[in-house]
């Protein structure tokens, strides 16, 4: 049996004559940059998040370089953020001119660690990005409140956790701002790039509206220095569409979840830990796995295909290392590094897939 890592074709076909005529309403208005479709988009996602505004930008990368720049953080400057996350993190942060600085993760929910946070503030820390890993919330009460104590912005990373929650308060109404990827595989995604950034400070998201459009309200008429990050209408139709279902979709890689769990019972792996202060989406299913690179061969040569988030901490990578701390002084980080490995997770599994899979896991445990 081949099995799909994710499967968008078939979310489409089922979904199809909404797409094909939302799509097709968009070509026969000829409107593709702005409009109401975006805006009634942007309305809907800031009532979904009980929040006052959302700007619809180019792509995720972007919502979080373009929070940097409207409050104004930049060279010299100092923000932190955890390693074990993909690199549009940092390069949102090093595109601003600011430098990253790492604090190590929680063992269990691989998100930042809170306790570490306050050991790294400097005089020239200006904000927080921690990022909601995997589909579940950061801490962020704790976070917050250290924010507060020194006056630093708390910038979500809520790529990977659009639907989530922490505390009954949905992901992406907890800090100063939000920043949403809605890169084709993320639980609510486009069919193309796309993103956003969300903030119930009206002054904050004039602001930020203000950049995305070259740093103007009126054609022609440039108060702050901007970019081009305009959400296409197109993108945008397609969300509005299926922002209705992602209530739906979250719980159903929720109840596949609790599949996994039960059929991986007795396998010497470590499922998802859930916090019960958070509502997982599951955007990845992550486990803990001995002799994780020996498992990933033998699923692939079983046709299950697996992903590893993420195998090397950016403080690693070639292009950052000299800008950061040893990797000694991140020892969950490496130890994450080592054995996470995620198993298909998307809203068209099925029973046989899912037995497929757990069989496959129980089997190399069983034999090696």
């Amino acid at each position: 049996m081949k099995v799909p890592f994710g499967d968008l074709s078939r979310q489409y076909k089922k979904y199809k004559k909404e797409f094909d005529s939302i799509i097709s309403g968009v070509f026969e208005k000829g409107s593709f940059i702005l409009g109401e479709n975006l805006k009634s988009f942007e309305d809907n996602f800031a009532r979904y998040l009980e929040a006052n505004h959302a700007i619809g930008v180019a792509n995720g990368t972007e919502a979080l370089f373009l929070a940097l720049k409207a409050f104004e953080i930049g060279n010299g400057d100092e923000v932190i953020t955890v390693s074990n996350t993909a690199v549009p993190t940092i390069s949102a942060i090093d595109a601003a001119g600011a430098k990253p600085v790492f604090v190590d993760i929680e063992e269990n929910t691989f998100n930042i660690d809170p306790s570490k946070i306050e050991r790294v503030i400097t005089s020239k820390t200006k904000a927080i990005i921690p990022v909601h890993l995997y589909g579940q919330a950061a801490d962020m009460d704790p976070i917050m409140r250290i924010a507060g104590k020194h006056g630093l912005k708390v910038i979500e990373d809520a790529a990977q956790a659009m639907g989530a929650s922490y505390r009954g308060r949905k992901v992406g109404s907890l800090g100063d701002v939000a920043c949403i990827s809605f890169f084709p595989s993320k639980n609510l995604g486009s069919f193309g790039d796309a993103g956003m950034v969300v903030s119930s400070d009206s002054a904050l998201a004039e602001r930020m509206r203000m950049i995305v459009l070259h740093g103007s309200k009126e054609r022609y008429h440039h108060e702050i220095l901007g970019v081009n990050s305009r959400l296409d209408t197109l993108q945008a139709s397609i969300l509005r569409v299926k922002l209705r279902y992602l209530d739906a979709w979250n719980a159903a890689r929720r109840r596949f979840a609790a599949q996994y769990n039960e059929l991986l019972k007795g396998v010497p792996v470590t499922a998802p830990y859930v916090s019960p202060e958070c509502e997982h989406i599951f955007h990845q299913y992550t486990l803990r796995a001995p002799r994780r690179d020996e498992l990933g061969e033998f699923l692939k040569n079983k046709g299950i295909p697996h992903g590893i988030y993420y195998p090397i901490p950016l403080y690693r990578q070639k292009a950052y290392a000299s800008r950061v701390s040893q990797e000694s002084e991140f020892p969950v980080t490496e130890q994450a590094a080592r054995e996470v490995l995620s198993l298909p997770m998307h809203t068209e599994l099925d029973e046989q897939q899912l037995a497929f899979i757990t069989d496959s896991l129980r089997e190399f445990y069983a034999s090696t």
